[in-house]
């Protein structure tokens, strides 16, 4: 079987810097890409303060963690990711953005190189029919945050092949994560199950059933869930939430996957969690 030794990573934002980090972590070199500069700048901060991190929970050797930075070669061209095994698409949760940029790397790769991307509800069947390698295309979904998170959904596409399955679903292994093989549809597991959930919850807020810290409550106290729905819309970001949700209505044509009104006003007004200080919730920093 093939030797994943260099991966590229298109994309570092949050996401995107997080999969670099879990590549770095375990040895292997990573092509990390994105348009500014500046952008990659922050994204090689904060994998050394989260590498760090690990340091000082004894998780990871002092001397380990300039030489994981050191595997990372950041880069504003996307044509250096030409000496990729393997390209990690981590960009923003729109069909439009993501197929001109799996286009565009499909043009770059060298032929037998994977085509993998971190969406968290698009369709991998309708990603790769952009391409001109639809066997070697696959979804490689990681969790927020990355390096913490144990899960990936390895997300099969109508035309992937088995070698292409079995190489990405090693390579997870390889990161010391659990891969879960999922079969393509909208939403995957992970988002067809949660949104309607935050959804649910904000139609809660919204129609004068309970306040959103009163909500949260109900989830931590009665469902020894580790965080209420609406602070984990927060920190995923409302206006993602908002982006899956169409996905799901527009793929699967059911009215009860339709954006509650109040997430998408609160999106409208940037009101969208975490990221901009204020969702449900208001934050510092």
């Amino acid at each position: 079987m093939k030797t994943i030794e260099t991966v590229g990573v298109a994309g570092a934002g949050t996401m995107g810097s997080g999969i670099a980090h879990v590549f770095a972590r375990a040895g292997m070199r990573v092509l990390l890409c994105d348009v500014e500069q500046n952008l990659l700048d922050r994204a090689l901060s904060q994998i050394r303060a989260n590498l760090g991190r690990e340091a000082a929970k004894g998780k990871l050797a002092e001397a380990d963690v300039e030489a994981a930075v050191a595997r990372i070669v950041p880069t504003t061209d996307h044509d250096a990711l030409a000496g990729a095994d393997i390209a990690v698409e981590a960009a923003t949760e729109r069909f439009e953005l993501k197929a001109n940029l799996f286009r565009r790397l499909d043009r770059i790769l060298p032929v037998g190189a994977i085509l993998a991307t971190n969406t968290s509800s698009i369709s991998i069947t309708k990603l790769a029919a952009q391409t001109r390698r639809p066997a070697q295309v696959i979804g490689m979904h990681f969790f927020n945050p990355v390096p913490v998170m144990a899960l990936v959904e390895v997300i099969r596409g109508l035309a992937t092949d088995d070698a292409t399955y079995d190489l990405v679903h090693g390579l997870a292994l390889r990161l010391g994560k659990t891969a879960v093989a999922v079969n393509d549809a909208p939403g995957f597991v992970s988002n067809r199950v949660l949104m309607p959930l935050i959804n649910e919850a904000a139609y809660a807020v919204m129609e004068g059933v309970a306040t959103p810290e009163a909500v949260d409550q109900v989830f931590k106290l009665g469902m020894a869930h580790p965080m209420g729905p609406l602070t984990l819309a927060d920190f995923i970001g409302l206006d993602v939430c908002v982006d899956i949700l169409r996905v799901l209505h527009d793929g699967l044509g059911d009215p009860k996957y339709r954006p509650c009104p109040l997430l998408v006003r609160m999106v409208d007004a940037g009101w969208l969690g975490r990221k901009s200080r204020r969702g449900f919730y208001t934050y510092d920093t």
